[in-house]
């Protein structure tokens, strides 16, 4: 008997629930909503914090409302020019480098589920080895440079170009969606290896597709190291490199700066963070149809 056919003859009222089955939902249902508090307060925490008085989030009256609302926080971060920029910034690097990374792993994820390519064995075995072993961050700057991308802002867009964590698990998703009969039906009726891949595979792969989409859109803007490490120009800044700026410039001095410029640094620091995380959440409830699917059918061992 499987699960919809009890589901069927509860709702019958054929099979009626135990006391212990209640108890049993209640103790799944009390530990769920502990969870849901533990994931959902620092996140609410920092809403509230962002819009109350400063003195009052400082002395740590701020933990389940707001107190004395006050924007004033946000107008002083969106009065500065360099968080403009930085925005446009992170928006173009990020579209461009999600494109870039999707184009990447996609092909190469399929590729790779194909029994038929030459030399399968010998790349996935290579893959593999650069997931346990690296060279490290002199050589990737060495190479870089080598690549004329030292202090260039190209390489907030193109480095890091594939996961490999990705391109098996897309690995794993063809494998396991893609029927091989269809396969050979598109061969017969002519269909080449690209038209294949454009007119069958891509249509199909949406779910997978959306997951590559939000983990490298998210990779994407929360970067903020890569700009300091090839020592891109400022006026180059993705949003996170100037905001770690902004939050270094105002706690450095904290024990020497007057009340007010701690106030200052108090707003910045709360009113930063929601407004470099607003984006990913906006973006996340338009793809969350797709991603369960995503991520379980293309998860591996």
């Amino acid at each position: 008997m499987d699960k919809q056919q009890i589901a069927i003859l509860k709702k019958q009222n054929k099979i009626k629930d135990s006391k212990t089955d209640y108890v049993y939902y209640g103790i799944c249902g009390f530990i769920l909503f502990l969870l849901a508090v533990i994931v959902i307060y620092p996140l609410y925490y920092i809403i509230i914090a962002s819009i109350s008085n400063a003195d009052a989030v400082m002395t740590g009256d701020v933990w389940l409302y707001p107190i004395k609302v006050t924007f004033s926080g946000y107008a002083n971060l969106f009065q500065r020019d360099d968080i403009w920029r930085s925005y446009f910034n992170t928006l173009a690097y990020t579209a461009l480098g999600t494109v870039f990374n999707v184009a990447l792993t996609i092909p190469a994820g399929w590729a790779l589920s194909r029994s038929y390519l030459p030399f399968r064995k010998l790349i996935m075995a290579m893959l593999i080895i650069t997931m346990f072993f690296g060279g490290g961050l002199v050589p990737y700057v060495i190479v870089c440079r080598a690549l004329g991308l030292y202090q260039n802002p190209l390489i907030l867009i193109i480095g890091g170009g594939v996961s490999v964590y990705n391109v098996f698990m897309c690995k794993s998703f063809f494998q396991s969606n893609v029927p091989e009969e269809v396969l050979e039906a598109a061969a017969i009726d002519g269909a080449g290896e690209i038209r294949i891949f454009f007119d069958l595979i891509l249509p199909i792969a949406k779910s997978i597709i959306s997951v590559m989409v939000l983990f490298y859109a998210v990779g994407h803007w929360n970067n903020y190291i890569d700009a300091y490490i090839f020592n891109i120009d400022s006026q180059f800044y993705p949003l996170q490199t100037v905001l770690n700026g902004l939050l270094d410039a105002t706690a450095s001095g904290e024990g020497e700066v007057v009340l007010e410029q701690m106030r200052l640094a108090t707003q910045i620091k709360f009113t930063s963070i929601i407004v470099a995380t607003v984006p990913i959440l906006v973006i996340y409830p338009l793809i969350e149809k797709h991603f369960g699917q995503g991520v379980l059918v293309g998860s591996f061992k």
